[in-house]
């Protein structure tokens, strides 16, 4: 299999930091690629070709809002199946409503109390990247 890679949508540093830190708290060590901005994130996926095992979106980005992203990785046939989780702080329902209406995998608010958010990234990656079963486009 290719190398395994997150691609983690955040525009928050701190949260990059936070999400970062946790993954590596639960030597979850695969490769992360980070983007800012929801235009950055589109880049990586349909100009740089990245195949993340798992995306983790955050809906309240520059540039491109997180609901943009996620329908435009739904609407491409190279990027439909990919997993994606959307990881953010809004408490919207119609961001919930919307993100399960156009694709989201699942649905997770970032807990502010940091043992809280290791937890909830440390249950993400074992999911995610050992348990899950990739869609086909995503080995190599």
């Amino acid at each position: 299999m290719a190398e395994t890679i997150i691609l983690l949508v955040e525009d928050n540093t701190d949260d990059v930091d936070l999400t970062i830190r946790a993954l590596k708290k639960n030597n979850i060590l695969n490769k992360v690629i980070v983007a800012r901005d929801g235009e950055e994130a589109l880049h990586y996926l349909f100009q740089q070709g990245v195949k993340p095992l798992v995306t983790l979106l955050d809906l309240k980005l520059p540039k491109i809002n997180g609901i943009e992203v996620l329908r435009r990785i739904r609407e491409d046939e190279r990027t439909c199946l990919y997993p994606v989780v959307i990881l953010t702080s809004s408490l919207e329902e119609g961001d919930l409503i919307n993100g399960y209406r156009l694709g989201a995998n699942s649905y997770i608010r970032k807990p502010v109390d940091f043992n809280q958010f290791n937890e909830a990234v440390r249950q993400l990656g074992l999911y995610w990247l050992l348990w899950n079963e990739p869609p086909p486009s995503l080995k190599n």
